[in-house]
């Protein structure tokens, strides 16, 4: 059954990945762009960035909604979310919200919430005069002699993303689930929509072994902007596996994960093969007693990321941190802190079949 799942999956994604090819070669205006979708890829959850994104075997609370849909129905308790990030010196915010509900014996809902935005930024379109104030908008105009600071207005870039999830356990040892999701995108006066799909397994052979499958935007993924041109966000394929191990009475879990892409990314890439290319996350966990949590990963941008987790009666607090740097140059710290919340009363937890 396993076999015929993956089987199926990669039938999928062949098939979506030619046609957004042949949609792309059809219209000037549509096209298969390599970023379109990076915003979606940067991850949530401090505990999960902590393990350098190595989290889609790992997932086992309302982060899940994001990391594998599948995994939402390891929830026995309603659960909420939230992130506050900081990204290249605060310069990129980044925040995130989530609720997950189980249902019944077997199911489970949820909704993310991703937001990314750069505020303040110039707009000097308006702002390029020529000696008498006059406003010049030709800046090869030779006439143009400066910028007037009181025409310099500002705008913002300010991506969202809406994941509505479901998830079900087929038996004790196999999940499966799914995502619907708008992506919205504004940047000062331009906006665009876009709707994708998300689905997700996960398989537990033994009580120790956990496996995991995301594949993300598997139709496909349009994203139309009001200027007429269109943008197609291609398949990704997220595989992983972690393995909890017994250790000084705590629990050590390494982890991995590799995302396959289809965007012909190349040399941008980890390893690609052709257009298909391949990214690595590594990752790392140690918790005692469930108390307190410490973690190290590598991420698919090759940053050494770090973290830490404390768990308090009903809350969770997490922690991770990554130094981005291109060669010498810094790029600035990232610094992302989540908290979450469970409802674990007798009334909240999930009926038992």
């Amino acid at each position: 059954m396993l076999k015929n799942l993956i089987f199926i999956i990669s039938a999928i994604i062949l098939f979506q990945t030619t046609n957004a090819k042949a949609q792309s070669n059809s219209s000037s205006k549509t096209g298969v762009a390599k970023y379109a979708g990076e915003f979606l890829a940067i991850g949530v959850g401090g505990r999960a960035n902590g393990m350098g994104g190595a989290y889609a075997a790992v997932a086992n609370d309302v982060t899940a909604g994001y990391w594998n849909p599948a995994a939402l129905s390891r929830l026995d308790y309603p659960q909420i979310a939230l992130m506050y990030s900081q990204n290249f010196g605060n310069l990129v915010n980044y925040n995130y919200a989530a609720v997950g509900i189980p249902y019944g014996s077997d199911m489970s809902f949820g909704l993310s919430v991703i937001r990314l935005s750069v505020d303040g930024i110039p707009d000097t379109r308006e702002a390029l005069v020529d000696i008498q104030g006059n406003v010049i908008y030709d800046i090869t105009n030779p006439s143009a002699r400066q910028i007037d600071p009181s025409k310099v207005k500002e705008f913002s870039n300010t991506d969202w993303a809406f994941y509505f999830t479901f998830a079900k356990r087929h038996s004790e040892k196999l999940s499966y689930g799914a995502n619907v999701k708008i992506i919205r995108r504004d940047i000062a006066e331009y906006g665009a929509t876009g709707i994708g799909f998300d689905v997700g397994a996960m398989y537990n052979p033994t009580e120790r072994l956990f496996l995991g499958a995301n594949i993300q935007d598997i139709t496909t993924t349009l994203v139309a902007w009001n200027t007429g041109q269109n943008e197609l966000i291609s398949p990704t394929a997220k595989l992983g596996a972690a393995y909890a191990l017994d250790l000084l009475a705590g629990k050590l879990m390494p982890a991995a994960d590799i995302d396959i892409r289809f965007e012909n990314r190349r040399y941008a890439s980890e390893f690609h093969v052709g257009p298909v290319s391949f990214d690595a996350h590594l990752g790392m966990e140690y918790s005692y007693k469930d108390l307190f949590a410490v973690r190290m990963g590598y991420n698919d941008v090759k940053n050494f990321t770090i973290g830490a987790g404390v768990k308090l009666p009903k809350l969770n607090i997490d922690y991770s941190y990554a130094r981005y740097a291109v060669k010498e140059n810094s790029l600035g710290d990232s610094h992302k802190i989540s908290l979450s919340l469970t409802l674990e009363e007798a009334k909240y937890k999930r009926k038992s079949e």
